[in-house]
């Protein structure tokens, strides 16, 4: 069981599984990255676990990271963030959700906070620095908690290549600088990467292994 003061992260496979989605809690404090799937079901699980949500936070503003953010906002009363060069996105995604015979994000949801960059207290006692990484979208993400050595990137890199830049807004010059900044902050090799799709991995195993990470 999980002490009161005790900072847990998880990952999250909401159904239909596709994204990574973290789930961050401290005793019955929750906040919630990458809020993939239905808001019902992220509900259920809130209660079925007797947590309480604060915030949510999104690597980026591509539907596959998003699709329960506005609802879960709205059915809790809390706020969502997503830096504001993807406010874009966030309709534009819904032929992605009919894939995934998801509820299409309507019109009048449930606006986000603008996310910048620099350090936020996501729970009391709890920080992340945000570092901006644009080219898999203009306002990707990315959020490390340094006292953990827990990196959240999203869809910038993955374990042996790096996020698509052919959807409107991507860039491959600003992924790869992207990535090329993320490599000259020289963490630990042991710090944990949770990747917006895929296995987790470490700092050390993508500089042994993805030939972009330089």
């Amino acid at each position: 069981m999980q002490k009161n003061n005790e900072i847990n992260f998880e990952v999250i496979h909401m159904s239909p599984m596709n994204t990574n989605s973290v789930l961050v809690t401290c005793g019955t404090d929750a906040v919630i990255f990458d809020a993939w799937g239905r808001a019902n079901d992220w509900q259920q699980l809130l209660h079925e676990r007797g947590l309480n949500l604060r915030a949510i936070y999104a690597t980026h503003g591509h539907p596959d990271h998003i699709s329960a953010a506005p609802d879960l906002a709205r059915i809790f009363d809390v706020d969502w963030f997503l830096n504001a060069a993807d406010n874009y996105q966030i309709l534009s995604g819904n032929g992605l959700l009919d894939i995934f015979d998801l509820p299409h994000i309507t019109d009048d949801y449930k606006r986000p906070q603008n996310l910048q960059v620099g350090t936020v207290e996501i729970l009391p006692g709890l920080t992340m620095d945000t570092w901006p990484s644009p080219g898999h979208t203009p306002g990707g993400m990315m959020f490390y908690f340094p006292k953990y050595k827990i990196l959240l990137v999203g869809d910038t890199i993955f374990q042996d290549s790096f996020g698509r830049t052919d959807f409107p807004g991507g860039s491959d010059i600003q992924i790869h600088e992207s990535i090329h900044r993320l490599y000259k902050k020289n963490l630990d090799d042991d710090t944990y990467v949770i990747h917006g799709h895929g296995m987790e991995t470490n700092i050390g195993w993508l500089k042994k292994n993805n030939p972009w990470f330089k």
